[in-house]
């Protein structure tokens, strides 16, 4: 209590005397957003599993734990994070994780990670201690606030005890590549996304399609038949080099733009190079396209795009909101943090 208390009274006074914060614990992910300004508070050292039932596939974690040492204790159990969070690093926290919002290639299968958030515990921008939602799905109350602090980027409190989800590790897993067109790969994931396929994830890149089969080992087995192609087993470093960003695509300093589309979106043309990620719905692009033309173009189709790494952090970063959901969140700011002390203009200028 005695470190609680201490970020309770270090948030009054920076109310108190009109200065800024800036949350963070080990900064694995310090280049989301837009930069970071204000006094730094880390919550690096608030950490350790609190309570982890395996029986009930629930485990409660302070905020500074890191996110490894999670995943090996969920991992002797046989049990796992359900929406595969990139780390960025090995010092990487679980309470950065959540304040992130970032979900690895299982997500359109198992679901992002808000999904599993079941309660949060933490300290709003008036040095308040704040819980809402619990342990099991059953408590309710507060369990849409934890979604909304979910993956925003510590703006509107400071995470301190989470409570999530897990679920069993599948009983084997498969990795299939096929060569084909962008266009063939999109129209496969959407069509076998509608069939009892145990996809658990599916990208495209180099000119082929690579997907996943996680399930039992004759469910895999039996759709794999059906699918085709070139077969890697399940220890393939692909799908980690994916989630963490370290495949060749992503090396180089032109700007990584991240693209949220309808899955079925068919292939876009924005003078860069692509790779195709959750079946359609997140596609990477390393573009030097204007910012306006580009999320102009995004827009068209039905999506958004977010200035994922690199490029200008000073301007917008994540796609303009309309005027109905920018008051939203302004009147969520004012709530939580009326003097606008927390992590002020990470996800927007004014907020």
């Amino acid at each position: 209590m005695d470190e609680i208390q201490d970020f309770q009274q270090k948030v009054r006074d920076a109310a108190a005397s009109g200065t800024t914060l800036s949350i963070r614990g080990n900064a694995t992910r310090a280049f989301i957003g837009r930069a970071a300004t204000g006094e730094p508070l880390s919550v690096a050292g608030y950490r350790g599993i609190i309570d982890y039932s395996p029986s009930e596939l629930v485990i409660s974690v302070r905020a500074g734990t890191r996110l490894a040492d999670v995943e090996d204790a969920l991992a002797r159990e046989n049990q796992m994070l359900a929406f595969e969070p990139p780390a960025f690093g090995p010092t990487a926290t679980l309470g950065g994780t959540v304040a992130a919002g970032l979900s690895g290639p299982r997500r359109p299968w198992s679901g992002a990670v808000r999904d599993f958030v079941l309660g949060i515990n933490c300290i709003n921008g008036q040095g308040d201690y704040l819980r809402f939602g619990g342990q099991v799905m059953k408590n309710v109350a507060g369990y849409d606030l934890s979604r909304t602090l979910t993956g925003s980027l510590g703006t509107l409190a400071i995470l301190l005890d989470i409570h999530l989800k897990v679920l069993p590790r599948p009983e084997t897993e498969l990795t299939l590549r096929q060569a084909c067109s962008e266009a063939d790969a999109i129209e496969r994931c959407n069509r076998w996304s509608g069939r009892p396929v145990p996809l658990t994830a599916a990208c495209y890149s180099d000119d082929h399609l690579v997907v996943r089969l996680s399930g039992t080992e004759r469910g895999v087995e039996d759709a794999a038949g059906k699918l085709g192609g070139e077969r890697f087993p399940a220890d393939t470093p692909f799908w980690q080099e994916l989630k963490e960003h370290t495949l060749p695509f992503f090396s180089g300093d032109r700007p990584l733009w991240r693209l949220s589309l309808p899955p079925a979106t068919a292939p876009l043309v924005l003078g860069g190079t692509q790779l195709v990620d959750w079946g359609g719905a997140q596609r990477w692009l390393r573009s030097e396209l204007p910012a306006d033309r580009l999320r102009d173009s995004v827009a068209a189709a039905g999506g958004h795009a977010t200035l994922f790494r690199g490029g200008d952090r000073s301007a917008d970063v994540f796609h303009p909101l309309a005027p109905a959901v920018l008051a939203l969140h302004r009147r969520l700011k004012s709530a939580f943090d009326p003097h606008a002390v927390l992590n002020p203009g990470r996800m927007y200028a004014g907020l």
